[in-house]
């Protein structure tokens, strides 16, 4: 039913997932769509909430802060970003 809670959070894993897919640079496809990759079936509304406010920085910005390039802004720096920055994700 479409106003059912599990609908709607279905609907916004895979508008996450298909963002994280097409940032608009490779290497922050690459980054952020294997992570979202292996964690979205995890994750929660609060956390699908997350990667929608961070889908709407730049790409450069993003790559910054996971590289250490410069520090990630207060919104943004918690588990789930302390979680990208580790690459795991990359490894196979």
């Amino acid at each position: 039913m479409p106003g059912k809670p599990e609908h709607s959070l279905a609907v916004h894993k895979k508008r996450i997932r298909y963002l994280a897919w097409h940032r608009g640079t490779k290497e922050a496809d690459l980054i952020l769509g294997g992570f979202v990759d292996q964690h979205l079936e995890k994750m929660d509304a609060a956390g699908c909430q997350w990667f929608e406010t961070l889908f709407h920085q730049a790409d450069q910005d993003i790559l910054d802060w996971i590289t250490g390039k410069t520090p990630t802004p207060e919104a943004f720096d918690n588990a789930i970003m302390d979680k990208i920055k580790t690459l795991d994700h990359m490894k196979k």
